[in-house]
């Protein structure tokens, strides 16, 4: 798919979830309209940066462990949201240059900035796919077919994708459904935004996000997040602020400060 086709084109009018995010990391794929957004959320709750960077650390730690000390060579990330600096592969691909990664999203806008920046090393595979996280029979089917081999351990990377499904049963089943196609010694990655620290003023810029994008989001429970991590072996030190979990050697200040973003590693025993 390309600019010029009607899927794809990008309209500057609405913020778009994938631009503000981008945004709050400090990337430049964004238009005005997604930095308005961005900075009224703000006022309601100043530290959506350091959530959208402490999320982003807590990705490239736990990559970096499953592709050193885990050994694990193939990647499904699903929900890819806008390109940015320390994207999945390029943590996997540093680490193992012949990981082979198969990214997942069904947003026109990011598919386009996806298919020209997602590029891996040449000794491994980097792959995008056009699919929706309420179909997981198709993502798996897509990321077989191209890239990976779902009969070898792979990581799975949900990560602020299943607050967007509002119903809780649901987006547990979606990952059910995909652990299962999974075999033993695979990984699930996944954090999501929860409402325990500052709760009444994330659900307040939450309310403000949800009156003005196409797509809502939903705040969790920790209890609520830990049923995606039923049945697995949940890494040390558990479902925790993402800041704090296995934080790098001297981390210190907003990097180990705790916010209302909670992420895990399991393992499929």
């Amino acid at each position: 798919m390309t600019d010029s086709e009607p899927g794809a084109k990008l309209d500057a009018s609405i913020p778009h979830s994938a631009r503000v995010w981008n945004y709050w990391l400090g990337g430049k794929d964004n238009f005005e309209v997604d930095r308005q957004v961005g900075d009224q959320f703000s006022e309601f709750y100043p530290d959506i940066t350091v959530v959208a960077k402490s999320s982003r650390a807590f990705l490239k730690r736990a990559i970096t462990y499953l592709a050193t000390e885990a050994g694990i060579r193939q990647f499904l990330d699903i929900g890819t949201g806008m390109p940015t600096a320390e994207n999945t592969h390029q943590v996997a691909q540093a680490a193992a240059p012949d990981a082979r990664i198969v990214y997942v999203d069904n947003d026109p806008l990011v598919l386009v900035h996806a298919r020209a920046l997602l590029t891996g090393t040449p000794e491994g595979a980097t792959e995008y796919i056009d699919a929706d996280l309420h179909d997981p029979d198709a993502i798996l089917e897509a990321a077989g077919r191209t890239t990976l081999d779902l009969k070898q351990p792979t990581g799975l990377i949900l990560m602020n994708i299943l607050g967007h499904v509002p119903n809780l049963d649901e987006a547990v089943s979606i990952v059910r459904r995909l652990l299962a196609a999974l075999p033993s010694g695979s990984y699930l990655v996944t954090a999501d935004g929860t409402n325990v620290l500052d709760g009444p003023a994330f659900e307040e810029a939450i309310g403000v996000w949800n009156a003005s994008a196409p797509l809502s989001y939903h705040l969790r429970r920790p209890e609520e997040l830990a049923r995606f991590l039923e049945g697995l072996e949940v890494l040390e030190p558990g479902l925790v602020p993402c800041n704090t979990w296995r934080p790098e050697p001297g981390a210190e200040g907003d990097d180990l400060r705790e916010v209302d973003e909670f992420g895990a590693v399991g393992r499929k025993p």
